[in-house]
């Protein structure tokens, strides 16, 4: 083969390659815009964010693949706990976490907010369900990956089970946290009438009861109400 050639070769395989990524790198731009829903990054997902840092939260949590595994992936929290059940945990660790103590930070009323509107959108990115998680905890407004359980509770008790907070510590149809009981067949233990005043103030049935007080309307703690006495 001539010098020539050797050049001709050299820049013609040069050029397509730069061109190549270039073209691919633009098409990646483009995508993560939508991939990680963009238009939703508004100032308390960025305070969230600096919330999440400025406690040192990724020493031991990962989030998005990146950090410690010494506690919970965090990725989709917010499908897990909902806004209360995370501001529950950040609010009293030692009253959900057993022998992987959880240091409590006192942090304030907006920058529980904060965190939550960053977890809120993190669990939103399109990541190809990487790190895995349990699409059926998904809230009831977006697609499911999986089809939810056999006796899984509806759509709209779903989304109020993840608002208030309930599948971070009780299972309903194997999905669900561990720390509390889980609530297949309440109704046989509990009354309507005493269901809700659980959910209303757990220690008005409970003193010593650390469940946290759910951030539910009058309406929607009613129908949660009926579902769980109707659990037998």
């Amino acid at each position: 083969m001539s010098t020539g050639w050797a050049k001709m070769i050299f820049l013609i395989g040069t050029l397509s390659s730069a061109m190549l990524f270039l073209a691919l790198t633009a098409d990646t731009h483009e995508k993560v815009k939508k991939l990680t829903n963009e238009q939703n990054l508004s100032s308390a997902v960025v305070a969230g964010k600096k919330v999440w840092h400025r406690y040192n939260c990724n020493d031991c949590h990962t989030i998005l693949g990146f950090g410690g595994y010494y506690g919970p992936d965090m990725t989709r929290v917010y499908w897990r706990l909902g806004p209360e059940g995370i501001k529950a945990v950040v609010r009293n660790p030692a009253n959900f976490t057993t022998w992987r103590r959880m240091p409590r930070f006192n942090l304030s009323e907006l920058e529980l907010n904060d965190l939550v509107a960053f977890f809120q959108w993190t669990s939103g990115i399109s990541n190809n369900n990487w790190p895995p998680q349990d699409e059926k905890r998904r809230p009831a407004a977006a697609p499911a990956a999986q089809k939810p359980k056999a006796g899984a509770p509806p759509a709209e008790i779903q989304a109020l089970l993840n608002k208030s907070g309930c599948y971070g510590c009780h299972k309903i149809a194997g999905s669900g946290g561990t720390f509390g009981p889980a609530l297949d067949g309440v109704g046989k233990r509990r009354d309507r009438e005493t269901i809700l005043k659980i959910l209303t103030d757990p220690r008005s049935v409970n003193p010593a009861a650390k469940m946290p007080v759910t951030a539910t309307t009058d309406k929607e703690r009613q129908a949660l109400a009926d579902y769980l006495s109707g659990l037998k």
